[in-house]
């Protein structure tokens, strides 16, 4: 295994820091207590718009996509330490167009979607005029299969109808979310992983409703929201299916690899923020004559989290590369791997991190912890929860061993 950056990756990476370090961490507090000011918090305010713009124009833009005709070329894992970078900020992956599920949308119209379907969906997605979402996890049934899903997308002539409810769609509450991918049941009958087809649904189609906006420890997470939205006889041209009727679990199986890398890897940057947030209040508080950071068990606890990091990085690094080098075949038992042990590392540390503040921890006025706790919580449901993933890691163990 080789973990050494390319050159054009070290560029990348040198350059995305900076533009951290000097535009995005100065405003992020200012901009967080500016929307949480307002009476409607599903806007976008213009500093996002001012930072999106310089960005672009430095080059800094679909970092996420291997590829010089869509992205910049860079590895994966080449991206993953540049995700890890922006992990540090809830606004820096919108900044450089690289956020959830924005990017593995990209990657869906980039691998498996028409021409037309790129013009119209992936063209504005790329230059960041637009947003998207993702809708699959359904509020009746257990979706941590997805067999389960009762969603219909049944083929009438030369139209493709929508029926069903879906919940957890990132990003829908967003104003410029134009366009939805939904997942549904297209033929019962057909092999279980040939039955469902992914369909691009604009979000004015006649029958598309946002019934709610879901809180997440309260919290709505404007101005993206996780929602619940309603189709009902949703009609729409056979070409909106992608990549023809019965291939959306393959097409969610390509979607799903890169994802998680990206994923994690913004959780290793979350990581690494809550640990110095730990370590800088440990330092800078004294309690019974001794700085907390060397009180009781605290110096095991920052030792633990520092290796906990060293080794999710290793290991999420090791995937990306595997990815890069054999593809999603080669790398679904680390795919499965990371998903299950980075966002539990991450919810380790900020929870500590939190002890540490005292009763500051607790509360988001002053530091980001809460917001911290409730990301690490989401990621380990989010894509599948931590079970299905340790059933995937050791169904792959096992089948090492049968004769």
């Amino acid at each position: 295994m080789d973990f050494n950056m390319s050159d054009r990756g070290q560029d990348y990476l040198g350059r995305v820091k900076r533009f951290m370090k000097e535009e995005i961490l100065p405003v992020e507090e200012a901009y967080h207590r500016e929307l949480a000011s307002l009476e409607n918090r599903w806007v976008v305010l213009p500093v996002i718009r001012e930072l999106k713009a310089k960005a672009k124009a430095q080059g800094l833009w679909n970092l996420f996509f291997p590829d010089d005709t869509y992205g910049c070329g860079l590895l994966n894992s080449d991206y993953a330490l540049i995700a890890e970078e922006t992990g540090r900020s809830f606004i820096a992956p919108e900044i450089f167009n690289c956020n959830a599920p924005d990017t593995g949308n990209m990657e869906v119209l980039i691998h498996y979607g028409s021409e037309q379907q790129k013009e119209q969906w992936l063209k504005p997605l790329l230059a960041g005029e637009i947003r998207s979402a993702f809708c699959m996890t359904e509020p009746e049934v257990a979706s941590s299969d997805a067999t389960n899903m009762k969603a219909t997308a049944l083929i009438d002539g030369d139209e493709v109808v929508l029926n069903g409810r879906k919940w957890w769609s990132t990003g829908i509450g967003h104003p410029d979310c134009k366009v939805a991918i939904f997942m549904g049941l297209t033929d019962p009958d057909a092999p279980k992983h040939r039955r469902h087809s992914m369909v691009l649904v604009p979000l004015d189609t006649p029958g598309v409703r946002i019934e709610r906006m879901l809180p997440v420890f309260g919290a709505y997470d404007e101005p993206y929201g996780h929602g619940v939205v309603s189709f009902e006889d949703v009609r729409l041209p056979k070409s909106a299916i992608i990549a023809g009727p019965g291939r959306g679990f393959e097409i969610a199986q390509g979607r799903l690899g890169p994802g998680r890398v990206h994923h994690c890897m913004r959780a290793i940057g979350a990581a690494e923020r809550a640990l110095e947030l730990m370590i800088k209040r440990g330092n800078s508080r004294e309690a019974f004559g001794r700085p907390i950071a060397k009180l009781g068990g605290n110096p095991d606890i920052i030792a633990n989290a520092r290796m906990s990091i060293e080794q999710a990085r290793l290991l999420t690094l090791k995937c990306a590369w595997l990815l890069d080098t054999q593809g999603i075949m080669g790398a679904l038992q680390e795919v499965s791997m990371i998903k299950a042990v980075i966002p539990q590392m991450l919810q380790t540390i900020v929870d500590q991190a939190i002890q540490i503040h005292g009763g500051g921890g607790v509360s988001d006025d002053d530091f980001p912890l809460t917001a911290l706790f409730a990301y690490a919580r989401v990621l380990r449901l989010a894509d599948g929860p931590d079970e299905v993933h340790r059933a995937m890691v050791a169904r792959l163990e096992l089948r090492k061993y049968q004769n």
